[in-house]
This record gives structure tokens, sequence and C-alpha cells, in this order.
């Protein structure tokens, strides 16, 4: 139990490091097209109403789901924008 506890608490950093990469390229002007709409769906699919009406899957997907949408999100942006925002950090 405290072993996978370990690894959702190491989901959740890698998560908020990615959301923060995130807020970062869609303030760049050369932020790729597709972006600003995935980022949208993205935020639709966290909202979701399955989430409300079954709990139990609501949890899972919001638990590991999304943290891993967010992560291949951030995978796929250009390496000039990921490496930018290593130097600011």
């Amino acid at each position: 139990m405290m072993l996978s506890m370990l690894r959702l608490w190491r989901l959740w950093r890698i998560a908020r490091t990615d959301l923060s990469l995130l807020w970062f390229a869609l303030r760049r002007p050369n932020r790729p097209l597709w972006l600003l709409p995935a980022v949208v769906l993205l935020g639709l699919y966290a909202l979701e109403p399955a989430n409300f009406a079954i709990p139990v899957l609501g949890v899972v997907d919001d638990v590991i789901l999304l943290p891993l949408a967010l992560h291949i999100l951030v995978r796929c942006l250009p390496a000039e924008i990921r490496h930018g925002f290593s130097r600011r950090v």
C-alpha cells in the first residue's frame, strides 16, 4: 500500500511540473497551433460528467489517466519550448 502511494505521489509531482511547463508554453508566441485546442480538450476531459456519475471511475481517471495524458501532451511540445522552460527554472 505504501509503495503505491509513493508512486502516486511521484506521478503528481511530475504532473505539477508538467502543468508549469504547459502554462509556460501557452504564453510563448512560438507555441504550436495544436496546443490551445489540446489544452481545452484536456480540461474538458478533466471535468467530464462521468466523474460525478461514477465516483470510483472518476477517481481512477483523475489520479492516473489525467496526469499521464498531461505528460504525453507536454512530451509532444517542441524541444525549444521545453529547453526554454528548463533554463528558466
